[in-house]
């Protein structure tokens, strides 16, 4: 039988025979990245924790274990590891891999290592091509149970972790220690768990499949793409085919966790500001942050304010936007959680908010200026490009994106891209924004229009609505006139001379 998989860390177990073992699942959604609590009897070892450590301390509490070693797969490129706050906490021993050029006490891992708590034995796999030190750990305890895998970003559930992490000058060295690395996994016992640290919506995979995350050797063999080629270089070209652009606070990790992070402690709320406060703030030049539902954004808000959803991706975003740790203060509906708006940028190392406005009733109450932004359908946008005074459209989506459409005409550019409008963008049409979803067009429209542009964000659709109505509209016999809308094939790819940034290393959606 597998190991029980608990994914309500709060809860102690309430069926698990005694000794068998036990999995605690935490799942950085936004980040697309487990960490695992691993235990058996009174002993447990906790692999690949987040910054935030509260939680895997009240965890093993909870289950009445002892933390004897935290382990980490790879230095980290994309959060600041809790690993070693979390050892100091706890008294545990931190395990990294050899070569991990980490700058303070901790156990190397080399391959074939054993280590041993209680009934558990730990086996060190060194399995290079996520990073060059990259070690995964076969956990088990010899009593007919299946092993446990923790692969960080080797084998994954449907692909394997990203070769080009590390820079351009180690792609091709990591990505053929990749093939060896993930076929060596693949030999394992079928019915070994696999449990990778990177998993869907996560920057460190080159590909995702839906679902958990999760799966056996077994299950891998049929069906994980990274194990179709026998062949490297069919492999690297599959691996490398159509990456996504990672965020720009990514370089700032891996040295933050070698030098060791800064200690974090438990996540309170920022300071509530009044409007007097955030006034000071901006004329002070620290950037506004509103969080509030895009909807609410665009009807008012704070002149200059950045329009970032507090959702998942809240922190990815903004790490890519911002200077790595600006300061900056927040914008929030009074329902809404600012603790998780500090856990999510905390993780990625931005440790510097300067406290949050709640809701606009008491700077609108003290005559303050609002500005607003429109907002806008798919259908909308149709009509508009069919009329006499079209606007500009500017297409905000990943590069990778683009290939599989973009409306004629478009202005290419990547959310994370835009800079200064100002320096690349024509002043004397309307802009309407648009993307996948209405998420990141909320973003582009408001850094347009604090820079002084007529934007208005498509906010209910995106470019493949489009072109999927433009092609219905196109095909039938009653319409008068073409459809400004078309797909690729059909009219081609737009206007990327516009387009910033390289086509190689695309971004997030």
């Amino acid at each position: 039988m597998p190991p029980d998989v608990l994914r309500e860390p709060g809860q102690a177990p309430a069926t698990a025979p005694p000794g068998r073992l036990q999995v605690v699942d935490f799942l950085a959604r936004g980040l697309g990245n487990r960490s695992y609590l691993v235990a058996a009897g009174d002993r447990a070892l906790m692999v690949d924790p987040q910054r935030d450590v509260e939680s895997y301390l009240v965890a093993a509490e909870a289950h009445g274990v002892r933390l004897t070693h935290v382990l980490e797969t790879h230095v980290h490129n994309d959060y600041v590891s809790g690993g070693l706050e979390l050892a100091r906490r706890s008294g545990a021993t931190l395990a990294l891999p050899d070569g991990s050029g980490a700058r303070y006490p901790h156990h190397p891992m080399r391959d074939g290592d054993l280590l041993e708590s209680g009934s558990l034995r730990i086996h060190a796999l060194h399995t290079p091509g996520h990073t060059p030190e990259h070690t995964s750990y076969l956990v088990e305890r010899g009593d007919g149970e299946p092993a446990l895998l923790f692969s960080g970003g080797s084998l994954l559930a449907g692909s394997a972790g990203r070769t080009d992490l590390a820079g351009p000058s180690w792609t091709d060295r990591l990505t053929a220690a990749q093939f060896g690395s993930v076929r060596r996994l693949a030999t394992l016992p079928g019915d070994t768990v696999l449990h990778p640290t990177h998993g869907p919506g996560s920057f460190c995979t080159a590909a995702s499949r839906p679902g958990d995350g999760v799966g056996t050797i077994a299950g891998e063999r049929e069906t994980n793409s990274a194990l179709l080629d026998d062949d490297p270089l069919a492999f690297a070209r599959r691996q490398l085919r159509g990456l996504l652009r990672f965020p720009a606070y990514y370089a700032h990790m891996a040295p933050i966790n070698r030098s060791g992070p800064r200690p974090l402690g438990a996540i309170v709320s920022p300071q509530e500001l009044e409007p007097d406060e955030l006034a000071s703030l901006t004329a002070a030049g620290i950037p506004v942050i509103d969080g509030r539902p895009r909807a609410a954004f665009a009807e008012a808000h704070v002149p200059g304010a950045l329009n970032v959803e507090l959702d998942e991706a809240f922190a990815s975003y903004i790490g890519w936007l911002l200077p790595f740790n600006s300061p900056l203060a927040l914008v929030l509906d009074p329902s809404q959680d600012a603790r998780e708006a500090v856990r999510q940028l905390a993780r990625i190392g931005f440790d510097r908010v300067r406290g949050v406005l709640r809701g606009l009733d008491g700077w609108a109450s003290d005559a303050r200026p609002l500005q607003s932004i429109g907002r806008a359908s798919v259908a909308e946008l149709r009509r508009e490009l069919g009329g006499a005074h079209p606007p500009l459209v500017l297409d905000v989506r990943q590069p990778a994106e683009w290939e599989d459409g973009v409306i004629p005409g478009s202005v290419l550019r990547f959310v994370a891209d835009l800079g200064d409008p100002a320096t690349w963008l024509p002043a004397d049409r309307p802009v309407w924004v648009i993307c996948r979803s209405g998420h990141r067009a909320a973003i582009g429209a408001s850094l347009l229009a604090g820079a002084g542009f007529d934007a208005t964000m498509v906010d209910a659709g995106g470019v493949a609505d489009a072109l999927r109505r433009g092609r219905r509209e196109g095909s039938g016999t009653r319409s008068r006139t073409p459809s400004p809308l078309r797909n690729n094939a059909q009219l081609g790819r737009g206007n990327p001379g516009r387009t910033a940034g390289n086509r190689h290393q695309q971004g997030y959606s």
